[in-house]
């Protein structure tokens, strides 16, 4: 069954649109209003939500529509409603397909998954009687027990929407795991990935000829007190799952920076400048868009974002950033006051391909301009074997090889500056500027780990 379907359209759809849309199920359906970022939800005689319809999005930024649908996008800038229909009730997701479908319509856009898009009349038969009242009125969340929240995703790419970024909140709110259940086929992006660091959040995969295992472990599940959780043998080992530890090396590489930098609180500090010049550096041009989830619809603008971030303070904002489809990168920032200042925590990833070659000479030159200009206090460089489009598959995939450790200077100067620069176990760093740089590798030797690890132990001591 569809659960998730989105009306893509060039026109914004109004409130007469919308109703016509959730029109679907016919007579005797109710609408309810706002409710955990919905806009509207459509709901049985009852008041128990089928179908919750989320605010559009007009989408400005080119390559989102293919990168987290798979499939080719209307010209254009172009407006994304997303409908996600009940997992228990039957017609729920053919009354999705039925609101989607009659956007796309009146609108002259398409649906998607096309096969879902309808414009028919939905009739309710279910008895409503035979089914639980749901514990959680979370549009994403489809499973709620006292120790975990599952939501189960049916499309090709799991992206951070507004809807699952709400369902990890809510979870960690109420001191749950979130669980999301897919296809073995399903991939992650990043901002998901890292959202679901930690168990006992997983990723399920739900594999009808091999069962449940983890998609980022590969351990087989069960579901059992509420939860999954691997299955163990008589030794407490748990076993790993056929499909997850079959993986050919297509010769792609990701190019991955971790960057912290750290700026005074002043009325003049524009953020998001760091990973500007970045992007710049690396690319050549700058990031192509940003937004607080997926998909990414505005276009780059420092501006917005310092203004974002001033509003939310002294709240954290956690933002996302995408580059041009011909060079796949993708990037979160997590700004935060802190004590010392205003920190931008930033991860970045770049995409290569087998012919590729990931910029690994500009790395030096970068973070003295890091440094000098956008407070560094530090950058990890590192370079890992796995996809060029940045997705995260079920699949083992080779970890991440340190490539350099740049400590920026005002950071050196708290080290000791002496120690710093002589670190006991090595390496001897390049001076670029008042920064120091330690080169670990080339990206293929493991042993760069071990010599990451002495070198931030030395520097801690200090």
């Amino acid at each position: 069954m569809t659960k998730d379907v989105i009306a893509l359209t060039p026109k914004m759809p109004d409130l007469r649109t919308l109703l016509a849309g959730l029109f679907a199920g016919g007579p005797g359906l109710g609408v309810n209003g706002a409710r955990d970022g919905a806009v509207v939800q459509l709901c049985s005689p009852d008041g128990r939500p089928l179908v919750s319809v989320e605010a559009p999005v007009l989408v400005h930024v080119p390559g989102e529509i293919e990168r987290l649908l798979r499939c080719a996008a209307p010209g254009g800038p172009v407006w994304w409603t997303e409908a996600r229909a009940s997992a228990a009730i039957a017609e729920a997701g053919r009354l999705a397909g039925s609101f989607a479908g009659r956007l796309a319509t009146v609108l002259g856009g398409e649906a998607w998954p096309p096969k879902a898009a309808t414009t028919e009349v939905v009739p309710l038969t279910t008895d409503m009687t035979a089914i639980p009242v749901p514990l959680t009125e979370a549009p994403a969340v489809d499973v709620l027990t006292e120790a975990t929240a599952v939501v189960i995703q049916d499309r090709p790419v799991v992206a951070l929407t507004s809807w699952l970024s709400d369902a990890f909140r809510t979870a960690s709110d109420a001191d749950r795991s979130l669980q999301i259940v897919t296809p073995p086929t399903a991939r992650l992006t990043l901002p998901t990935r890292t959202a679901l660091r930690g168990l006992p959040n997983r990723w399920v995969i739900q594999d009808p000829e091999h069962g449940c295992y983890d998609g980022l472990s590969g351990a087989v599940l069960q579901w059992q007190g509420g939860t999954f959780s691997p299955v163990r043998n008589e030794h407490g080992a748990a076993s790993v799952a056929a499909p997850f530890a079959t993986a050919a090396d297509t010769g792609d590489r990701q190019l991955l920076l971790a960057v912290r930098t750290r700026h005074r609180p002043t009325a003049t500090l524009v953020l998001g400048r760091a990973l500007e010049a970045v992007w710049r550096h690396l690319t050549g041009a700058p990031p192509a868009g940003w937004s607080t989830a997926e998909p990414v619809n505005l276009p780059w603008s420092t501006r917005q974002i310092t203004e974002l971030a001033r509003a939310r303070a002294p709240r954290p904002t956690l933002l996302i950033a995408v580059g041009d489809p011909e060079r796949p990168g993708l990037a979160t920032v997590r700004v935060r006051r802190t004590p010392a200042g205003v920190e931008e925590e930033i991860t970045l990833g770049l995409g290569y391909g087998c012919d590729e070659q990931p910029p690994l000479d500009a790395i030096a030159s970068l973070a003295e301009a890091l440094d000098a200009e956008h407070g560094l206090v530090t950058l990890l460089t590192s370079l890992r074997a796995a996809r060029r489009d940045l997705m995260v598959p079920a699949r083992i995939e080779a970890p991440p090889v340190p490539v350099a450790f740049t400590l920026g200077g005002a950071e050196t100067d708290a080290v000791g500056r002496r120690r710093a620069e002589h670190p006991p176990a090595g390496p001897e760093p390049l001076h670029l500027g008042r920064a120091l740089h330690y080169p670990l590798g080339d990206g293929t030797d493991a042993g760069a780990w071990g010599r990451l690890k002495r070198l931030t132990e030395d520097l801690k001591r200090g």
